[in-house]
């Protein structure tokens, strides 16, 4: 694992100039090795920088997203353009010389080593912040653990959670070389979510109720930590942290479902937002969310600033039981950069717009599911049925009569398409993805081959 013996950190000075910089001090780029670190301005401006690791295009800004998308395959996506590392992702195709892969792989664990570092130098933070910091990076951290054991270990609900190999757990900060830190061998998936879940339970109880729009919140970790119980099956705990999400008070839907999206700062249903700027996004020219799916040409020709390289499959639209369903119409005709004529999505229009990382819409869907699922009374007092119907209200479709669970899975398709939901979704459930079983090898990415080269403990995952 090369990049962990890194002496640097990164930071994105745009991102961080402009969403918290708080005091001149702040204001001022960190030298590029650990010993820059003096003070606990030195150390906050580290962890706040680092939201950029969240941001960039192996982050939510693409990858974390819209992989899990090409992956998932399942009459929602076509993918037609010329960039072979996509196809061959849509494909199943990938290896081990995958640079999606060694991204997001990349991307991850540098977030983490900066993680690291932040908790090894709370003693510089004052100690009435301290806490707070914390929390705050063990959100972080365990939000990157979350996604490398999604991308790169078999599911939870493959079993064998002890003994499938997870990812490897680094905890401390890996400047100071040591075999055993920077050699380490995969965790057990068992052991990897329980990580996620304890860093994601730490920043709960650390993080504040509020915070500015770029950064997390108790209720970010605690709808993070519904994600992780639903993967794991465990209902009780997913409808919990869903609905104290819920009940919180913070949140609402937003009156229309396009107004989730394409918004300047979080709207009133962003539980955890990505704040992108006209000078800090992903960009649109190779890389980000507006890159793929927001068309080149629209249909009268005029030039719209993205690739177009992401079309929505026709049989998506076979998904809607109601024609009044907004959902269905929130599309576009238009052209990819190549010409080929399609239809768009129109949930990621720009790049400089807010991508809604985790929705309250989705808190509602997780909630009634996984009530649903455990039987019994319902915790929060709602039943399931209530909950998919809030939802299919606000986009115009008619109340259900009654609900089952996979009505819940069709609800998730229709409210949280090109989000990143499906794959996981499937794969939880144990349901074919495709003409792919949820746990083929396929569906798994590869460890990226120099780290396999650079670490002799590292095993490569099954196909590679």
């Amino acid at each position: 694992m090369n990049e962990m013996k890194t002496y640097r950190y990164i930071l994105a000075a745009l991102f961080f100039i402009s969403c918290f910089a708080c005091n001149k001090k702040l204001d001022v780029l960190p030298q590029n090795n650990v010993t820059s670190i003096e003070d606990g301005d030195d150390v906050k401006a580290l962890l706040y920088g680092s939201y950029s690791s969240l941001q960039g295009a192996s982050g939510f800004g693409e990858r974390y997203i819209f992989i899990a998308d090409l992956l998932a395959n399942t009459d929602m996506v076509d993918y037609v353009g010329s960039f072979s590392i996509y196809k061959d992702i849509l494909n199943k195709n990938q290896t081990r010389e995958s640079s999606i892969a060694t991204g997001i792989w990349t991307n991850s664990y540098l977030l983490i080593e900066d993680m690291n570092i932040v908790l090894d130098k709370l003693d510089l933070v004052d100690e009435d912040e301290r806490d707070a910091v914390a929390a705050e990076a063990k959100f972080m951290r365990g939000v990157a653990y979350f996604e490398l054991v999604n991308y790169f270990a078999q599911p939870y609900s493959a079993g064998s959670t002890g003994s499938n190999a997870g990812v490897p757990l680094v905890l401390e900060p890996t400047y100071i070389y040591d075999e055993s830190k920077n050699k380490p061998s995969r965790a057990s998936v068992e052991d990897v979510y329980q990580q996620v879940i304890k860093d994601l339970t730490d920043a709960a109880d650390g993080l504040p109720e509020t915070a500015d729009n770029a950064r997390a919140t108790t209720y970010a970790a605690k709808a993070f930590l519904s994600r992780v119980y639903l993967n794991m099956g465990d209902y009780a705990k997913a409808a919990t942290m869903a609905n104290e999400v819920i009940t919180s008070g913070y949140f609402t839907l937003t009156s229309t479902y396009n107004q989730a999206f394409n918004n300047p700062s979080n709207s009133p249903e962003d539980i955890f937002g990505i704040q992108n700027t006209a000078q800090s996004n992903a960009g649109t020219s190779n890389n980000g969310l507006s890159t793929f799916y927001r068309y080149a040409y629209d249909a009268n020709g005029n030039g719209a600033g993205g690739r177009g390289e992401a079309q929505v499959d026709a049989n998506y639209f076979n998904y809607f039981d109601d024609p009044n369903d907004f959902r269905a119409g929130f599309v576009s005709d238009g052209y990819s950069i190549t010409g080929n004529g399609g239809i768009y999505t129109l949930k990621w229009l720009t790049f400089y717009r807010v991508i809604p990382v985790i929705r309250l819409a989705e808190m509602y869907l997780t909630r009634g599911e996984a009530n649903l699922r455990k039987g019994g009374a319902p915790i929060g007092g709602v039943a399931p049925l209530k909950d998919i119907n809030i939802v299919r209200e606000r986009s115009g479709a008619e109340d259900l009569a009654g609900v089952n669970g996979q009505d819940f899975v069709d609800e998730r398709f229709r409210e949280l398409a090109f989000e990143g939901d499906r794959l996981w979704t499937l794969k939880r459930l144990k349901s074919d993805v495709g003409d792919y079983s949820y746990d083929d090898p396929k569906l798994v990415l590869p460890i990226p081959q120099r780290e396999i080269d650079a670490n002799s403990n590292l095993t490569q995952n099954e196909g590679y």
